[in-house]
């Protein structure tokens, strides 16, 4: 089996895709494609996406762009524990939570922890951006924690895709002094605890 990564170690997305690899004990490649320095935007990889983003996987001559895409498709093909839930309810859970994730939750949280880590990448500090993605991600954590309600993981008793949509991006807010405010959510603080101690969180840093 060929499988080959294409992605930057600081992207959320990324990570993502990463800790998936991980948790699947997958041999892979990487390739990185900086995203701080434009890099997804250079011919070689518009070939690949031509919208200019990561992750993109090659496996075996396979092409798959899009993270939610990736990680179905990786989750289905790889061996090992499957990260989708075995009923239909559950993985309604896990995909509401990679939607929400996606339209709401990513862009929330990067105007707080972008305003501190990497100002330059979201066009600079705004503060009144911050503010208001700081009640925004609060509203996405929220939500979040209804769906997971009693539950340890988001769609039930055991980890899945709509975890490790989550994770990266509030690893980055957790190195930011808006993290405590951003965190004060029922339910958020048990869930934050067990993907911190998964080994693929903790073998997937950003770089």
């Amino acid at each position: 089996m060929s499988l080959t990564l294409y992605g930057f170690d600081g992207s959320a997305y990324v990570r993502t895709v990463k800790m998936l690899l991980v948790e699947k004990a997958a041999d892979f490649d990487q390739v990185q494609v900086n995203v701080m320095k434009g890099e997804p935007h250079l011919p070689e990889h518009l070939a690949r996406h031509a919208f200019g983003k990561v992750p993109v996987i090659d496996h075996d001559g396979f092409r798959v762009i899009e993270t939610g895409a990736i990680t179905a498709y990786l989750d289905e093909v790889l061996p090992g524990t499957s990260l989708t839930p075995d009923n239909a309810r559950d993985r309604a859970r896990s995909r509401m939570a990679q939607g929400i994730y996606d339209s709401y939750g990513y862009g929330s949280l990067v105007s707080v922890f972008g305003y501190h880590l990497f100002p330059d990448f979201i066009g600079g500090q705004n503060e009144d951006s911050r503010r208001q993605g700081i009640e925004k991600s609060k509203l996405v954590l929220r939500e979040l924690m209804k769906i997971k309600g009693n539950d340890p993981f988001i769609a039930g008793q055991a980890l899945s895709i709509g975890d490790l949509y989550l994770a990266p991006g509030c690893a980055y807010m957790s190195m930011t002094p808006d993290a405590q405010q951003v965190f004060a959510i029922e339910g958020f603080g048990d869930w934050w605890e067990r993907i911190q101690a998964l080994p693929s969180y903790k073998a997937t840093p950003p770089q």
